[in-house]
């Protein structure tokens, strides 16, 4: 736990933002299809253990993302 101010942050919730990314893959029929992405910071993924090219599960539970190693 640190302070910084008058607010204390415990490390175990802190709350990391990140943005989900879009691109375009391809068009069918008039219809845009795209592929989406996280990017999840370095010090999250080393702190899970997480390698790259690992194999992750995702799941969603009461409209939220859930990941897991595979």
């Amino acid at each position: 736990m640190f302070r910084y101010r008058n607010l204390y942050i415990h490390f175990r919730h802190l709350i990391v933002l990140m943005r989900l990314l879009s691109q375009k893959s391809r068009e069918y029929k008039d219809k845009s299809y795209y592929k989406f992405w996280v990017v999840i910071p370095n010090k999250i993924v080393e702190k899970l253990g997480w390698k790259q090219g690992q194999e992750l599960e995702a799941e969603v539970k009461d409209k939220k993302l859930v990941i897991e190693k595979d």
